[in-house]
C-alpha cells in the first residue's frame, strides 16, 4: 500500500488532499514519523524520522496522531480481498502481503489480470492506492512493487530478470544493510550486477551463510515458498519517553503497563512465550539487552513483569530515554506444555494462585472486549490510566 497510515486518514479527511500530511508522535515527546505522504515527502519527510526534524523540513507539515485500530481494520479488509484471489497469501505487516497466485489462471486470469484486479479492488472498496509487484519470485516481486511508486505496477518476467537487476545498488538486496553495503564498496561491489559478477565462493569467504543468500538473490534466485501460515516469531513494546528518566519507581510502572499490553495482544493472537527481553537506551543512545528464558511459556502481564522487572534491575543505572520489553520463543496456546516431572497428586498451592490468575485474566479480557481496553486496569496503574484520559481528552479539546 502507498503510505498506507497517511492514506487512509486522508480519506478520512479529503480536505487535506495535496497537504503534506504525516501520521506520527509528537515533536515535544520525542515522537518520529510513522508514515509520510507523498505531499510530505517532497521536503525529504520519512518514516523513522524525528518529527521536530521533519517539522524543520517542512513547516507546514500536517501532523496527525496514529489510529492503529482503524487501520487494523482496514487492513482486514485488504487482507480479505486478497483472499478472494488466492487461499496463499502471506501477510508481512498491515500494509503488505506475498500473493502466490499460481493455479488460480482458470477462474481469474493470469498473474498480470489477477494484479489489475486486486488493485481495482482495493481502490474501489476502500479508496486506497496500492502498487503491485508480479515476478517469478518473493524478492523480486517485493522489488517490483517498489520500481514505480506511487500507483506502481511492475511485471518483472524471467526474461527480464537481468537487465531489471544488474543497474541497481547493492543495497536493493534483501539482507544488504548499511554495514554491509560499505564492506560491498570497499571490495569495489556498488552493483547488483557487480556482485553477481563475483564467484559466489568468494562472497561466501567474505561474508559467510549470508554470502551465499545475497549472491543468489543477485542472480534472481529465491526458492522460498509463499507461507500463509508464516509464524510470528516475537510481539512486544517499547516507547521513546518525553524527558530522560532515572526514577527508577516511574520506569517499573511503565515496564508494568508494557508487560499488560503486550499480554493481552499475545492472548488475543493465541500465543504465549518462554523468552523476556528488556530494551534500553540511555541519555547518550547507547542501548542494551537483556533477555531471560523461563521454563514455561507465559501470556499472563504479571508473570511477564515479574521477568522484565528482574531484568530492569540488573541493567546499570542512569537516565532512560528509550524503554522496552519483547516476549519472544513463541508457541500456540493450544500446544501441550510438559508438567513437572515430580509434581505431587494434589494440586500444589502454585497451581491453584495460577489456576485463580487465569480465571481473572479471562474475565479482564472480556470486559476489555466489551468495553474497551481502559476499562478495566492494575490498582498500581490507575493514575496512569487517568492521566492518559486526561492527555486524550486535552488533546481532543485542543
Amino acid at each position: 500500500m502507498d503510505a498506507f497510515y497517511a492514506s487512509v486518514e486522508l480519506c478520512d479527511r479529503p480536505e487535506l488532499a495535496g497537504k503534506p500530511v504525516v501520521v506520527g508522535g509528537r515533536a515535544d515527546r520525542r515522537g518520529v514519523i510513522a508514515a509520510a505522504s507523498y505531499a510530505a515527502r517532497a521536503f525529504g519527510v520519512h518514516s523513522a524520522m524525528p518529527t521536530a526534524q521533519a517539522q524543520r523540513l517542512c513547516p507546514e507539515l500536517v501532523l496527525l496522531p496514529a489510529d492503529f485500530d482503524k487501520y487494523t481494520r482496514v487492513s482486514q479488509q485488504i487482507m480479505a480481498i486478497f483472499q478472494r484471489y488466492t487461499p496463499l497469501v502471506e501477510p508481512l505487516s498491515l500494509d503488505e502481503a506475498f500473493l502466490d497466485v499460481a493455479g488460480c489462471e482458470r477462474l481469474f486470469g493470469d498473474a498480470v489480470a489477477i494484479g489489475h484486479a486486486i488493485k481495482a479492488d482495493i481502490l474501489r472498496e476502500t479508496g486506497l492506492v496500492a502498487s503491485i509487484g508480479v515476478a517469478p519470485s518473493k524478492f523480486l516481486a517485493k522489488l517490483a512493487s517498489g520500481l514505480d511508486k506511487p500507483d506502481g505496477f511492475r511485471v518483472i518476467q524471467p526474461e527480464e530478470v537481468r537487465a531489471v537487476l544488474d543497474p541497481l545498488p547493492v543495497s536493493a538486496i534483501f539482507g544488504v544493510g548499511e554495514r554491509t553495503a560499505k564492506r560491498l564498496e570497499a571490495l569495489g561491489v556498488t552493483t547488483v550486477s557487480q556482485l553477481a559478477s563475483r564467484p559466489r565462493e568468494e562472497v561466501m569467504r567474505e561474508f559467510g551463510a549470508s554470502g551465499a543468500w545475497i549472491h543468489d538473490l543477485a542472480h534472481g534466485i529465491d526458492p522460498r515458498r509463499v507461507n500463509p501460515r508464516r509464524e510470528e516469531k516475537s510481539h512486544g513494546l517499547e516507547r521513546t519517553f518525553e524527558k530522560d528518566t532515572a526514577d527508577h519507581e516511574e520506569l517499573r510502572l511503565l515496564l508494568y503497563e508494557f508487560c499488560e499490553e503486550v499480554s493481552h495482544e499475545l492472548r488475543h493472537r493465541g500465543l504465549r512465550g518462554r523468552t523476556v527481553t528488556l530494551k534500553a537506551r540511555y541519555a547518550d543512545f547507547r542501548t542494551i539487552t537483556r533477555s531471560r528464558t523461563v521454563e514455561l511459556p507465559v501470556n499472563n502481564g504479571k508473570r511477564i513483569y515479574a521477568t522484565a522487572r528482574e531484568l530492569l534491575e540488573r541493567i546499570p543505572p542512569g537516565p532512560l530515554r528509550l524503554l522496552g520489553v519483547q516476549v519472544s520463543n513463541l508457541s500456540d496456546v493450544r500446544a501441550p506444555v510438559q508438567s513437572s516431572l515430580f509434581g505431587g497428586l494434589e494440586t500444589s498451592e502454585k497451581e491453584k494462585e495460577d489456576a485463580k490468575l487465569e480465571r481473572a485474566t479471562a474475565a479482564t479480557d472480556r470486559l476489555r472486549a466489551r468495553f474497551g481496553a481502559g476499562t478495566v486496569v492494575p490498582g498500581s496503574l490507575l493514575s496512569r490510566a487517568s492521566l492518559r484520559v486526561r492527555a486524550r481528552e486535552g488533546e481532543r479539546g485542543g
